[in-house]
């Protein structure tokens, strides 16, 4: 469906309903706030604001409809069990070429915590250098 079908279809039951309450468009307009034309296009399908429909809506009592458009997502039980009662703030995504659980250098849990000091060099790597001094030697 197109976004214009759509909202011909929202529209036609906007009118309905307006109709069924037995009002008028310009009374119904005037409850809510809006122009008459405002509503005239609501009603032909030719878009509206957010605000516009809720104010429509809250008049004709089915203020609900919106609930059941987009109703609240209850956590799967995977992600309960990860949250552990705190809500997500936002979204994540792990960046190319780490693995999910790699941060910004912060240590992983269980990860060996010796402290690092200027001039030594980690045991597990030895020293490497790309430049053509270090080849001709």
């Amino acid at each position: 469906m197109t976004d214009t079908a759509i909202l011909a279809i929202l529209g036609k039951r906007v009118e309905r309903h307006r109709i069924e309450a037995g009002l008028t468009q310009a009374e119904l307009a005037e409850r809510a706030g809006i122009g008459k034309r405002t509503l005239e296009r609501l009603e032909a399908g030719r878009g509206t604001e957010l605000v516009t429909l809720i104010r429509v809506l809250r008049i004709l009592n089915s203020l609900e409809s919106l609930e059941r458009l987009l109703p609240e997502l209850p956590p799967s039980p995977i992600e309960q069990l990860k949250l552990r009662g705190k809500q997500r703030q936002r979204a994540f995504r792990p960046r190319r070429g780490r693995k999910p659980n790699e941060r910004s250098g912060r240590p992983q849990e269980g990860a060996p915590t010796k402290a690092w000091t200027w001039g030594t060099q980690p045991a597990t790597t030895p020293p490497v250098s790309n430049s053509p001094r270090s080849a001709k030697k």
